[in-house]
């Protein structure tokens, strides 16, 4: 990025090329996304292993298989209605999710969430890489080919090669790949589908451990931040950043519902045949998941289903670089995305040598809420009570120290940090770290994305009101 862009306006003409790499708004005629375009990336980034994953989770925790559809299908039909309006967000401003961030927090003030949300894209590169390897490896035993930590690698550094090349490029060939590969992918899920639920022996009647009370209510709890709320929360830092190039005369309400849809349809579906084959193995491991539920048969089928991670991770990556130009670093995005690449390598190699895959898993996944939960209050509120949808996108993009909305705004940080601590407090992951001392008074029951964000809204809400009117806003709704 060079210094201009930062300066840039909304109506300074600039090529569709440009705005690829530069942290610029999207100006109107570089707006090419349809709504079917939004619906495909968002449906293509979560047709991945990992969802099937913690579709089992519920299964392993102890639950019935009703109570773990039940809890995957409440919790998303929340978690993605909310992911609906931070997609607006995008739509009208422009501005992709973290440039966003300044205008509650600052000029200055948004590097602290560009900065964590840059970490967790690169530590989701890695996660869902490393579920990858799992799968290849077991298929691989599958055919007869032995291969332990020295094949796990090799094919994390192919993975994660191809999955830097499709984002160096940027949203055009992001939702390109997309559009092509996602209805394909679709039909290989649902193929897949019906062998698991014809051909395995589900057990659609389990009863698990028969948990009751206090201890089904966590097991549900638990599920529920990962998989089913919570699985939303962990789209809103993103949502913008591909909303953006959606044009402002395409419909609110289509774009709404397609971009919820594509989450939801490919969540909850993959997440409930997880849940089908975990009541025939009771395991959560991918690999032995699919390769025990469908043997040779799942070789021609997973190779084209591990297209979902690829999705996945080209997502990260760009939406890692835009957190970097976010906070004002002069880099190239492309350049930003090679070393992404290696970051991402580095952790899957950490990750490869971890012994407890539902632990490991869990406890990244709590991590994500803590701090998703409370920056997404701020951020609601900010936009939808405080502004009313009209942001000056202008003030956004004014140098720090000159900005008319100020470096820091303290209400903001305030308000966050109120909301990282409650969502600790009433954590309860598996690791005993993330087990926050009232969600232990609760009996075990997980309530943290609850938690985070009233508290981070209410302290907003009342701390940030006042500095909130005298903020540059735009007539554009």
């Amino acid at each position: 990025m060079n210094s201009s862009a930062e300066t840039a306006t909304p109506q300074t003409v600039v090529s569709a090329e440009t705005v690829e790499h530069q942290l610029l708004p999207i100006p109107d005629d570089a707006r090419t996304s349809t709504v079917a375009h939004q619906f495909w990336i968002w449906a293509g980034a979560n047709l991945a292993p990992i969802n099937w994953v913690l579709g089992a989770l519920g299964i392993g925790l102890g639950l019935s298989l009703a109570d773990t559809v039940l809890v995957l299908v409440v919790g998303n039909l929340i978690g993605m209605a909310v992911f609906g309006f931070f997609v607006l967000m995008g739509q009208r401003t422009g501005v992709s999710q973290m440039v966003l961030s300044r205008a509650a927090f600052g000029r200055r003030g948004a590097y602290l969430p560009a900065a964590i949300q840059g970490l967790i894209a690169i530590g989701w590169c890695a996660i869902n890489t490393w579920i990858i390897l799992d799968l290849v490896v077991a298929l691989c035993a599958k055919l007869g080919f032995s291969g332990g930590t020295g094949l796990k690698i090799v094919v994390a550094l192919v993975v994660m090669a191809a999955q830097v090349f499709i984002a160096a490029f940027g949203f055009r060939m992001i939702a390109a790949f997309e559009r092509w590969t996602v209805p394909v992918t679709l039909v290989v899920v649902l193929a897949m589908s019906v062998i698991a639920w014809t051909r395995t022996g589900v057990h659609w009647n389990w009863a698990g451990a028969h948990l009751t009370g206090t201890a089904r209510l966590s097991a549900m709890s638990t599920v529920m931040t990962a998989i089913g709320v919570g699985w939303g929360v962990t789209w809103f830092a993103y949502a913008s950043d591909y909303s953006r190039f959606v044009p402002r005369a395409t419909s609110g309400r289509k774009l709404f519902w397609a971009s919820i849809l594509g989450q939801f349809i490919p969540v909850v579906w993959l997440g409930v045949l997880g849940a089908t084959l975990a009541t025939v193995s009771q395991k959560t491991d991918p690999g032995e998941l699919v390769v025990g539920a469908f043997g040779a048969l799942a070789v021609p089928l997973i190779l084209l289903v591990l297209h979902g991670p690829v999705a996945t991770n080209i997502l990260n990556m760009y939406s890692c670089g835009l957190c970097a130009q976010t906070l004002d670093w002069r880099i190239d995005r492309r350049r930003l995305t090679y070393g992404v690449g290696v970051l991402a390598t580095l952790f899957t190699v950490f990750l490869i040598f971890q012994q407890d895959f539902a632990n490991t898993l869990d406890a990244w996944l709590a991590g994500m809420v803590t701090w998703v939960a409370p920056w997404a209050a701020v951020m609601l509120i900010h936009y939808w009570v405080f502004a009313r949808g009209r942001i000056d996108v202008d003030a956004l993009f004014e140098p720090p120290g000159s900005s008319r909305i100020g470096d820091v705004r303290w209400p903001a940080v305030l308000a966050f940090a109120v909301g990282l601590i409650a969502t600790w407090v009433f954590s309860y992951g598996v690791p005993a770290v993330l087990q926050g001392p009232g969600a232990r008074a609760l009996g075990g029951v997980d309530l943290s994305w609850l938690a985070g964000a009233v508290a981070a809204g209410v302290v907003y809400y009342v701390a940030g009101a006042r500095s909130a009117k005298v903020l540059p806003v735009s007539e554009a709704v």
